[in-house]
């Protein structure tokens, strides 16, 4: 028997409901819900002892050791054995925009002609003869780059910011990012970790800590967008640790929502579920208000979709409505706009498109989308994203001349996401390998570097 089916078993011989188990456990009734049927896994020791002391069982019935001695103590943190995590899978080498005929000294040229760019369309000083034309196509390359050097210090040092400096530049950064103009994040999203790292390596207070933090959020959404999990790993769990220390209930919510984004993208559903889950029934996130009851929708919402791609198509339904539910009635106003684009009811649809998806129903994505007005969505990112999800609904479903269709509004939406995602990047070179071709498929596998 399972330690969920003794918890439900038990709840029941007690004549308790699962709220009333809530109200003792510290946990909402739907969380007990799912660590019964085993939606949750109750592998965590503080879970178990929490369920064994509410039901009044011996610690021995959840599989639980007698109560450790006091943890040895250093720098005032209890320290000890720790669970090992699964390990990051390796890079993987290539991209569906490139061959391995392609000349290296011509696309490091196009790089560095790009990072001109890009430094212009940031406001940054640039010394040349005049400012090269942005590939595009390469803008990812330039991104990953650039963030990878800033997270490891490599490069000049920063000086010292004042703090209003760095929360008016990433509030700049996070427009930027909602506009799609990822030319010039290339350049203000690295120059803030770094500065953000000055500030904080000086004693800064909890506000430079948690702003650092943001940062790395918008890094970790960034390196997501390019498929780079070791990066995006390293920075989701830096910002988890900056929003600890700096005491932000939200934005530690939201790190773990990208932790949980990060490892089911590495195949590691039932760690992305616990992470998700439980970070969803944090006490302290529920005494938050209506921002804090968003960002458990949030969580709820990336729950479901790690259900989705374990192909639970059920459980992910049951995860999406209780998502929906929280929006409902939090009413139509989208909140959290800068933790992956917002939480409404809206938003909540649209995350139906991708769900139905990849749990097999392309048919009922394809319903979920004829009800979102695109236009009514709080960004353009948020846009180019559902115009992707709507065209992989028509690939799925064998409607070329559609998904090509929506291929190019996203591209108008959104040139730069367009060319420079390799989700995006990956659909048009199968679309070229599949069928028939159109001059306007080729076109666009051009732009977005896709050898044709």
């Amino acid at each position: 028997m399972t330690p969920g089916e003794l918890v439900r078993q038990t709840r029941q011989a007690k004549g308790l409901t699962l709220a009333k188990l809530g109200t003792l456990t510290g946990y909402s009734g739907a969380q007990v819900s799912r660590y019964e049927r085993g939606i949750s896994p109750m592998t965590d020791v503080a879970v178990l002892r929490r369920f064994a002391d509410a039901l009044e069982l011996p610690h021995q019935a959840l599989g639980l050791a007698p109560p450790a001695p006091r943890p040895e103590m250093r720098h005032g943190q209890p320290i000890g054995a720790t669970a090992a995590f699964p390990r990051i899978p390796a890079h993987r080498l290539g991209s569906s925009g490139r061959g391995d005929g392609e000349d290296p000294l011509r696309r490091r040229k196009l790089i560095t002609g790009l990072a001109a760019t890009a430094a212009a369309a940031a406001g940054s000083p640039f010394l040349g003869n005049g400012a090269a034309q942005a590939d595009e196509a390469l803008l990812g390359d330039l991104i990953v780059a650039r963030l990878r050097d800033a997270m490891l210090g490599l490069g000049p040092a920063h000086t010292l910011p004042p703090s209003e400096t760095l929360s008016t530049d990433f509030t700049r950064a996070l427009a930027d990012f909602d506009a799609c103009r990822y030319a010039g994040l290339a350049v203000r999203l690295p120059r803030l970790i770094r500065a953000g790292h000055a500030l904080t390596d000086s004693a800064g207070g909890a506000d430079d800590y948690v702003l650092l933090a943001k940062c790395y959020l918008l890094a970790t959404r960034m390196l997501v967008k390019m498929d780079e999990q070791q990066l995006g790993w390293m920075a989701a769990d830096r910002a988890r640790q900056l929003a600890e220390a700096g005491g932000e209930v939200l934005t530690v919510a939201e790190s773990a929502r990208q932790l949980a984004v990060l490892a089911r993208k590495a195949g590691w559903h039932q760690q992305a579920l616990s992470i998700a889950l439980s970070a969803a029934d944090h006490p302290d996130l529920r005494s938050a208000g209506r921002a804090g009851a968003a960002a458990r929708g949030l969580l709820v919402q990336s729950a479901s979709y790690t259900l989705a791609r374990r192909g639970d198509r059920e459980g992910m339904r049951e995860l999406t409505d209780e998502a929906a539910a929280i929006a409902t009635q939090l009413g139509g106003a989208t909140l959290l706009r800068d933790h992956g684009g917002g939480f409404s009811p809206l938003t909540v649809q649209l995350h139906r498109i991708s769900a139905e998806n990849h749990a097999g129903d392309p048919q009922a994505a394809l319903a979920a989308a004829r009800t979102i007005p695109l236009k009514a969505l709080p960004s353009v990112e948020r846009r180019s994203r559902a115009l992707g999800d709507i065209a992989v609904t028509y690939d799925r479903l064998g409607r070329r001349s559609d998904c090509v269709r929506t291929l190019l509004a996203a591209e108008r939406c959104a040139p730069e996401e367009t060319h420079a995602r390799p989700a995006t990047k990956a659909l048009i070179s199968s679309l070229l390998v599949s069928g028939p071709t159109s001059m306007e498929l080729r076109g666009l596998a051009e732009r977005s570097g896709v050898l044709v």
